[in-house]
């Protein structure tokens, strides 16, 4: 159990929402891996033309594992922060694990309680939230429908 779900034992619903918030405004303000990266082997542009959103990911796979990670772009909070904290989530795991945790991030968005609760999420979780929000769930999703894109089943 790490530090943060360690603190969210004894907070009530709306006290852990409010962490949540500041967990999702503190990686739009201040992104992370938000940059190029040297040796690049995959990179994909999407958009969400309903709000504007553009997302470019940008892996760098050696030996079946994300070596390193990141994305440029703009968008919404949700959008930005959601690529941010995939990226951070995502750096040095094998790419099945990639992917795996992208279809429980997906089942989450899309409202399954179980996935909600998933630990390997993380701080993911934050955006439990966003499934209440149809619109909102193509902007949590944007980065990872790259991520699909670059080393899914069909890319």
């Amino acid at each position: 159990m790490n530090n943060r779900q360690a603190a969210h034992d004894g907070l009530n619903d709306a006290e852990l929402s409010q962490l949540y918030q500041e967990v999702i405004l503190d990686h739009y303000r201040r992104p992370r891996n938000k940059r190029d990266i040297e040796d690049t082997t995959h990179t994909v542009t999407m958009n969400n033309p309903l709000c504007g959103d553009v997302i470019d990911l940008l892996l760098s796979v050696k030996g079946g594992r994300i070596a390193d990670i990141s994305f440029k772009g703009k968008g919404c909070s949700i959008s930005l922060a959601s690529a941010s904290m995939m990226t951070e989530r995502l750096k040095g795991k094998s790419v099945d694990e990639a992917l795996a945790l992208s279809g429980t991030f997906t089942e989450m968005l899309h409202g399954d309680p179980a996935a909600a609760e998933a630990t390997e999420l993380g701080d993911l979780r934050a955006l439990a939230g966003v499934s209440k929000f149809p619109v909102r769930v193509k902007c949590a999703l944007l980065a990872w429908n790259c991520l699909q894109e670059l080393v899914g089943p069909d890319a």
